[in-house]
């Protein structure tokens, strides 16, 4: 309802505005405000048409369970084809009309002055309003009154001009022409891109694959697609996650199309398929101690991590590198703090020489789909030895639903 009535405004603002050039129209006999007239005409079947878009637009039915969603687009169709009509009236009647003295009278270019600045006002609240709800009909509808500014603005400088006897009355009326057809055309062209289902813009899809990227319990984020409709964004994506039920699945999910549609504005929904992934390496990751062998006895105050890239087989190392604990000389909490610093580098295996079993590094890690193996291991081949036999004993994930969630 809140939008539907920027369409009852601007029903109200075309009788003001045709009103007042109807009037200057017949007493000076201007073939430019006469065009002007004809344009806030044709504006206001197009407001009308608006109206009814906008009423529409957010129904759904049995016929229609996705929303009448493109009604506002093809309502901007409509306004283009009548911005074209407008174009056609103004240029038959410049060419056809016989030459005529003009009358011109200072109440004339008073009103015709007024008439500037009201579409003017009216065009920026609208404008930011059709931005922030992100409605074709409401931008289409204040753009063209940009137009209506530059049109009425050639009918005021048309009728001044008769005071210095130059003949600008058809020039204007031509101008005005050219203006209206590319308006037009810029409201034909961004409609069209919609009904057809072009892309979203490339800043949105850009947006939607960081956000969904930042979750760590997103393996792999492999496609991304979607497209406008009307006022709303629709989103699928394809993606493998670190979950081996469908339950921990549908958590996964839901969290990540609710990240989706709270940081992207206007996405009415987030379709995630989930795959099942292909693995063709994991990587584990182990405390050490000073000496470059020695596994650390502890996981939170190990001053350093070697972190390994294990091939499919569980059995090549194909990278090995070693990084200092960010955390190791933290007061408080340092079980927790490199626990998540092994979610974000999305390890797959965490070895500990420290019972870690109902702590809270456990449960962090098990909440984020990284495998904890525990053991006496002191030697870094040992802790990997005991990492590839936790990983080849571990039951293989549940297979998951492809395109199993909607948002």
């Amino acid at each position: 309802m809140k939008l539907e009535r920027w369409g009852w405004y601007s029903i109200a603002v075309n009788l003001l505005l045709a009103a007042l050039h109807a009037a200057v129209a017949l007493r000076s006999g201007s073939l430019a405000v006469a065009a002007e007239l004809i344009h806030n005409a044709v504006d206001l079947l197009s407001a009308i048409a608006m109206l009814v878009g906008l009423r529409l637009a957010a129904r759904t039915s049995k016929a229609f369970p996705y929303g009448l969603y493109k009604v506002e687009n093809l309502v901007a169709v409509v306004m283009s084809f009548m911005v074209f009509v407008t174009a056609y009236e103004v240029l038959r009647y410049a060419v056809s009309r016989p030459p005529s003295p003009l009358k011109v009278d200072p109440w004339m270019l008073a009103v015709l002055a007024a008439t500037l600045f009201v579409p003017l006002v009216f065009s920026h609240y609208e404008l930011r309003a059709g931005r922030a709800a992100n409605s074709p009909a409401l931008i289409a509808d204040a753009l063209e009154y940009r137009v209506h500014v530059f049109t009425t603005g050639l009918a005021f400088a048309a009728l001044a001009s008769v005071q210095l006897d130059l003949p600008l009355d058809r020039i204007a009326a031509a101008i005005i022409t050219v203006a209206v057809i590319k308006t037009g055309w810029e409201l034909l062209r961004d409609a069209m891109r919609v009904l057809l289902d072009a892309s979203l813009e490339p800043d949105a899809l850009t947006s939607i694959r960081r956000v969904i990227e930042s979750d760590s319990n997103v393996r792999e984020l492999k496609w991304i697609t979607g497209r406008n409709a009307g006022r709303f964004r629709f989103v699928e994506v394809g993606v493998t996650l670190r979950a081996t039920d469908v339950e921990r699945a549908e958590v996964i999910t839901e969290r990540v199309e609710r990240a989706v549609r709270s940081h992207v504005p206007h996405v009415e929904r987030v379709l995630l398929h989930v795959e099942s992934p292909a693995r063709p390496t994991w990587q584990c990751a182990i405390p050490l101690a000073d000496a470059a062998e020695a596994v650390s006895p502890h996981f939170g105050e190990a001053p350093n991590f070697v972190f390994l890239t294990m091939a499919s087989d569980g059995c090549t190392v194909m990278e090995r590198f070693v990084e200092s604990n960010p955390y190791a000389n933290v007061p408080r909490a340092k079980g927790i703090r490199v626990a998540e610093w092994l979610i974000e580098r999305k390890v797959d295996v965490a070895f500990s020489r420290e019972d870690l079993q109902g702590k809270g590094p456990h449960y962090a890690l098990r909440d984020a789909g990284i495998q904890l193996v525990c053991g006496d291991a002191d030697t870094v081949d040992a802790a990997v030895a005991a990492c590839q036999a936790a990983a080849r004993c571990q039951s293989p994930p549940m297979p998951l639903p492809l395109g199993a969630r909607r948002g």
